[in-house]
């Protein structure tokens, strides 16, 4: 390696002995540490690319079993599977001793491996690739991955924090002993770890690899960092943390937002049609600031196509309360403005003129669903229909989930077809929306566009306006923030928000203990939508995770959170 590199890779490592350590994992790596350090090629490489492996994706993790989301956690959805541990979440079976602690596990071992590769960066030496014809490619991609570890370890303790709260804030690797004596940082503190490392090294990461060796995806980008400090500083200002209703956080949510969006065009993001948000090849999509792909499979589709598809499991059928959620193109009125009670079906199609994003999102009774030609039905979930009760795992809720369900794969048990399913980390259509959010929440008024020159709605509005999309703008300030809420939730459904804005708003009463299903019968030619209630249990305890008994139990110093 160059003299001058390897001197200024030394400097940088100096610059991360100055902190904490890991908890419940010591050994960052099965990989025999001189190999990784000696072979930089297949051990370094690996290693970085190992921590990237960890950022969670619901396409790939199936935490809960059966392809169960983090929307079924929510009002979003209801799992078809009463098996499935989602339901843990609000049956009363969450608690320290069963507390869903992959956050905590994964985001410590990723916390380390980061850790351990800062520490020994100044060990890497590429000088035995001196001679060959791609090591000046080489070199540039080592030295970025210093900031891109730093990014990682930024994501990994925003993870932590908006699960569990205050964390120990951990720079470096310890002892078991150590690590077994840490206390908790305050949150705020973790919050501006979190920012500082952002802005750090925002400015050294590249806008994208299109000129990078590889030209691979689904690393950092400064895009990608300035949305993360955008999203944190959101959460920061929330209620859940921003208890004294400090409004200067909100400002500083707000100008984190504006900055991506008055560079979006030169970053090259823009937004898309709704549509293009999933497919085969959607991560080359412009409006994702960050995505993790995943290698072609039907296993999505097997756990949601609906039951009496051959191979379809159900899954994660959406509820009534996001139907409820969904406004009608001719004059903004939600579903359940115009329909709070029964509706005979029959004679009134319901859905008919509701926002487009509704149809690419829900499988409703009578479309012809999945799209591809083997298997393609009229759906049926009314009770004793094709699709509905009492066979085993029918909706629970009367939909089933399109987004993100590739239609045109066939699980049929010969001849079966597969796509590549993109988690979307980042898009642009979300800072859109926390800029929106931190907006009103600063000036208290939706039509105000303050130092940023432009409005809570206007920004809202970019969104609505969207040629795909067409729906009536937002005006003035009245009901502002309860129609906010209702376009977060149309608008990202099923990309794992849902769940934690509400606890970051600290509305779980209101939005997670009653959620609308329905259940549609068919009774001498008609059909009608009967709304029901499903009551769910629900503790403020939840607003945050519990920390693992286990952890509790070996760390004397670790405090449980309230209510646990």
């Amino acid at each position: 390696m160059d003299k001058k590199i390897k001197y200024s890779l030394i400097a940088l490592a100096a610059l991360f002995v100055a902190g904490c350590a890991n908890l419940d994992y010591n050994e960052a790596s099965n990989r025999d540490e001189d190999w990784t350090y000696n072979s930089p090629i297949n051990g370094v490489k690996a290693l970085v690319y190992d921590v990237y492996a960890q950022m969670p994706s619901e396409f790939k993790d199936d935490i809960y079993g059966n392809g169960a989301m983090l929307a079924s956690a929510s009002d979003e959805a209801e799992f078809a599977l009463s098996i499935s541990p989602i339901h843990k979440y609000f049956n009363g079976g969450w608690t320290p001793s069963y507390p869903f602690s992959n956050t905590w596990d994964r985001s410590w071992r990723a916390i380390t491996q980061i850790h351990m590769y800062l520490e020994r960066i100044h060990k890497i030496d590429l000088s035995d690739y001196e001679y060959d014809p791609d090591y000046q490619n080489m070199v540039q991609q080592f030295e970025l991955f210093p900031y891109e570890l730093r990014f990682l370890r930024a994501y990994f303790y925003f993870e932590l924090v908006r699960a569990y709260g205050d964390v120990p804030l951990v720079t470096t690797t310890l002892t078991n002993a150590q690590a077994n004596s840490l206390s908790r940082t305050p949150a705020k503190d973790v919050f501006k770890f979190i920012v500082n490392e952002l802005d750090a090294v925002a400015e050294y990461l590249p806008v994208s690899y299109n000129d990078i060796p590889g030209q691979e995806i689904g690393r950092a980008t400064r895009g990608a960092a300035l949305a993360l400090k955008a999203r944190v500083l959101l959460y920061q200002a929330s209620p859940l943390f921003n208890t004294g209703n400090d409004k200067s956080l909100w400002k500083e949510a707000a100008a984190a937002s504006k900055t991506i969006i008055d560079n979006a065009s030169r970053w090259g993001y823009k937004l898309s049609e709704y549509a293009n948000l999933w497919g085969h090849e959607t991560f080359t999509n412009p409006e994702f600031i960050f995505v993790l792909g995943t290698q072609a499979s039907n296993s999505f589709e097997m756990n949601n196509y609906p039951v009496g598809v051959e191979n379809g499991a159900s899954g994660n059928c959406p509820t009534q309360s996001l139907v409820d959620a969904y406004e009608y193109v001719s004059d903004g009125k939600t579903f359940a403005q115009r329909h709070p009670g029964d509706v005979n079906v029959t004679v009134e199609d319901p859905y008919d003129g509701l926002d487009p994003r509704f149809g690419l999102t829900v499988v409703k009774n009578g479309d012809l669903w999945p799209a591809n030609t083997s298997q393609q039905i009229a759906i049926e979930t009314y009770q004793n229909g094709f699709n509905g009760s009492p066979k085993y795992g029918a909706t629970p809720t009367g939909y089933y989930l399109k987004k993100f369900v590739d239609g045109t794969c066939v699980t049929t048990v010969n001849n079966q077809t597969t796509t590549r399913h993109n988690w979307i980390v980042m898009r642009l259509a979300e800072v859109y929306l926390n800029y929106a959010e931190a907006m009103y929440n600063y000036y208290g008024n939706a039509d105000d566009k303050g130092e940023f020159g432009m409005s809570a709605n206007e920004a809202v509005n970019v969104l609505r306006n969207r040629p795909d999309i067409g729906m009536p703008e937002f005006q003035g300030n009245d009901g502002f923030e309860e129609r906010y809420m209702r376009e977060r939730m149309v608008e990202l459904a099923f990309e794992g928000h849902r769940f934690w804005d509400v606890r970051r708003w600290k509305k779980g009463p209101e939005f997670f203990k009653n959620v609308q299903v329905a259940d549609f019968t068919l009774s001498e030619g008609i059909l009608t939508l009967h709304r029901s209630t499903s009551s769910r249990q629900w503790d403020d305890k939840y607003y945050l995770y519990p920390i693992p008994q286990s952890e509790i139990q070996k760390n004397g110093s670790l405090t449980q959170n309230p209510g646990w």
